[in-house]
């Protein structure tokens, strides 16, 4: 199974402030959407819907969809455990909006990102995705210069050497290599052909591309 960040940065730091940007995007996109609105949040936490603004609405339900149960105190959200490659537990179109942040990246191959992707599209009737780009020249997980093209013998060499950002330093040999092959960045062809029927845009920092998003351009 795919490792998983933990989001423990500054809300003043740059990720933090690109990362509100984005959600504010995403809500301004689907505010004029009729309610009650039904959304799906894979791979989220209720952090983010407080964020956002949606937290405890009336009118809008969130399901929140992990590897773990999340902790949950809103009256609008919560809490399941399953798998995105396999969410066997909804329907087709289920839900009005699909949301991820940050997490297809995390499968680590693109043959398990295609299931995420095609999950994503039958379950919901529009979605947002967003996954870091893979050209920026700082790899956003472990914040080392162009890590993401080294040879993986050379990356785990790093982890297990130096305290690289989320991961830290990992001694164990099998942990440092499960911890690199567990994220694997995607181009912009990449990420339509997972979703071809969605605008790809993108996030850029000084002029350079960070972020892409996809995300369906029809209305409900």
């Amino acid at each position: 199974m795919p490792l998983r960040c933990v989001d423990n940065r500054d809300p003043k730091s740059l990720a933090s402030r690109l990362r509100k940007r984005r959600n504010e995007k995403f809500r301004d996109s689907i505010y004029t959407l009729p309610r009650p609105l039904n959304i799906l949040d894979v791979g989220g936490t209720a952090a983010v819907w407080r964020t956002i603004g949606f937290a405890n609405a009336p009118d809008i339900r969130i399901t929140l969809f992990n590897l773990k149960q999340e902790e949950v105190h809103e009256t609008n959200i919560i809490s399941m455990v399953g798998d995105a490659r396999s969410m066997k537990s909804f329907t087709d179109a289920q839900f009005d909006v699909a949301y991820s942040n940050s997490v297809i990246e995390h499968l680590g191959n693109m043959e398990d990102m295609k299931k995420m992707a095609r999950e994503i599209r039958r379950v919901s009737r529009i979605y947002f995705l967003q996954t870091p780009y893979k050209y920026f020249p700082i790899e956003p997980h472990f914040m080392f210069p162009l890590f993401q093209f080294l040879p993986i013998c050379w990356r785990i060499y790093l982890i297990r050497h130096f305290n690289l950002a989320w991961a830290g330093k990992i001694s164990d040999y099998d942990s440092a290599e499960r911890a690199v092959k567990s994220i694997t960045l995607l181009s912009k062809a990449q990420l339509q052909s997972l979703f071809p029927d969605a605008r790809i845009t993108t996030e850029k920092v000084l002029g350079f591309p960070k972020s892409l998003l996809a995300q369906t351009v029809s209305a409900l």
